[in-house]
């Protein structure tokens, strides 16, 4: 896809406060802003990160050009010296994030921006944009191909999705998260992932009656023979009509690769199940049957508890639209100021009546500890970027809130890997994004570090997202000394 210059798309209060910077205060000012979410979707145990080769195509690009100039000029808000200053505008800051695939947990940064102020602040609002989509979407579909249980699903959803950036981006995170292939032939090309397809009931409709439809399909794609066998009677007319193509492509020599029927509506798990006896006695047993109407991860789980043989699954609308959680809930808060005279970064808190809104100070990062025998995910640990950890000491965990739920880790049971990575330096892309197949192999390791209590759809296991100790103290400390304030104040 051509390059876009998104520089635009950004909500005007980002502009607003960069001409308050630009004029109030020292526009070079060097900060760090963290973008994070506080809830996983539909109450699920993890969370997949997607969007970031978008976040550092948009970065590349961001420049203000004369159409950009004019129009703000248009809006009547801004100052000449300001526009100017824009003219000359790039990034020049530092981006940290969290790779693209990886499972992530609530209140950890997935992405870190340490630049001068007036350009943390622009891309505050398309950097949610971006990975609040495709982590959304990207969770969606990791629970519907786990509630597949292996078998393939296809990513059908671009003519329900909002919109072709939806649909093409949508259909990438969901490839990202473990689907087979994408109905969007875009989304292929640009990111070179599997396009599949069978036909619409159009198709059958559109010939003088079902079987000469299926025969002409079958001419036609003898490899991928895919027929939708519910436009008229799916047990009287649909699979038989099948069955009897089935039987003439055997007969005339035709190797039967890949070949099936798919079910668009009815009670899904009752026609399934007489599908596979009919194809099972008529000499096919390795017929492909596949399903498609409305399908989540909820359905399929249920579909699989009461016997459907079905194999493999078109999940549309539910998925792209991510229809049980229409968002992703990312925000982007600021978390220190660099002092120049010391060089240390000040940290800075957000509070909030609610603690879960707390913010985390401080320059941070992540640190993941695993379970040594199996590899398993045991807690993540944010800290600050110059703490540093020996494995071969004992390590104890607490809950930043709860802090008498504590686990004691012994030497030698655990291992850390930091999640966070550079992106840019300096302004400058130092990172190579992955092809989106790379990164689906990347995702399913992920997804296999997750306890299996924690992959379940209903009611997971919460892994633990936990403070180090200096993070902790530093946090409370900042808490203290804004109640002492506070309190003298009202004295006062």
């Amino acid at each position: 896809m051509s390059e876009r210059n998104l520089t635009l798309l950004t909500d005007l209060y980002e502009l607003t406060m960069m001409q308050g910077y630009f004029k109030e205060k020292d526009a070079n000012e060097t900060v760090i802003f963290d973008a994070f979410y506080r809830n996983n979707p539909v109450n699920s145990g993890y969370s997949i990160c997607a969007g970031l080769e978008q976040v550092i195509d948009y970065v590349k690009n961001l420049h203000f050009d004369e159409s950009d100039i004019d129009y703000l000029r248009s809006v009547g808000l801004f100052e000449e010296d300001f526009l100017e200053y824009l003219r000359g505008f790039h990034f020049s800051g530092d981006i940290y994030a969290i790779p693209e695939g990886t499972v992530i947990f609530p209140r950890e940064p997935l992405v870190k921006v340490i630049a001068p102020i007036m350009e943390a602040q622009l891309v505050e609002t398309a950097l949610l944009n971006i990975i609040n989509h495709q982590s959304l979407i990207a969770t969606k579909a990791a629970r519907v191909v786990y509630a597949a249980q292996g078998d393939g699903v296809m990513e059908f959803g671009l003519r329900r999705a909002q919109g072709p950036d939806a649909g093409i981006y949508g259909a990438r995170a969901a490839m990202i998260a473990g689907c087979i292939g994408t109905s969007n032939v875009l989304c292929g090309k640009m990111f070179d992932v599997p396009v599949k397809g069978t036909h619409a009931h159009s198709w059958i409709m559109s010939f003088p009656d079902e079987l000469t439809a299926f025969r002409t399909y079958a001419k036609l794609y003898p490899d991928a023979c895919i027929l939708l066998v519910d436009t008229y009677d799916t047990l009287n007319s649909g699979i038989p009509n099948a069955i009897k193509v089935f039987k003439e492509m055997r007969e005339a020599g035709i190797p039967l690769t890949f070949y099936g029927i798919r079910l668009d509506s009815g009670d899904l798990a009752y026609l399934s199940k007489k599908a596979k006896k009919m194809l099972d006695e008529a000499g096919f047993p390795d017929a492909v049957i596949s399903a498609s109407n409305d399908l989540d991860e909820t359905l399929i789980a249920s579909l699989k508890m009461q016997g459907a043989t079905i194999n493999s699954w078109g999940v549309g609308t539910n998925l792209i639209t991510s229809k049980d959680c229409p968002s992703f809930g990312g925000v982007y808060k600021l978390a220190a100021v660099l002092d120049k005279n010391s060089g240390e970064f000040i940290p800075k808190i957000k509070l909030s009546e609610n603690a879960e809104k707390i913010t985390n100070p401080g320059n941070k990062t992540i640190q993941r500890i695993y379970d040594k025998k199996n590899g398993k995910i045991i807690a993540d640990l944010i800290c600050f970027v110059d703490e540093t950890f020996d494995t071969n000491e004992p390590l104890l965990l607490f809950d930043p809130i709860s802090t008498w739920k504590k686990t004691l880790l012994q030497p030698g049971t655990y291992t850390m890997r930091e999640l966070m990575i550079p992106v840019f330096k300096d302004g400058v892309c130092v990172y190579d994004s992955p092809k989106v197949m790379d990164i689906q192999k990347y995702c399913k390791q992920e997804m296999n570090t997750l306890w299996e209590e924690s992959l379940r759809l209903e009611y997971p296991h919460r892994v633990h997202v936990d403070l180090s100790d200096k993070l902790w103290k530093v946090k409370n400390e900042l808490l203290d000394s804004y109640h002492h304030n506070m309190d003298g104040s009202k004295q006062e």
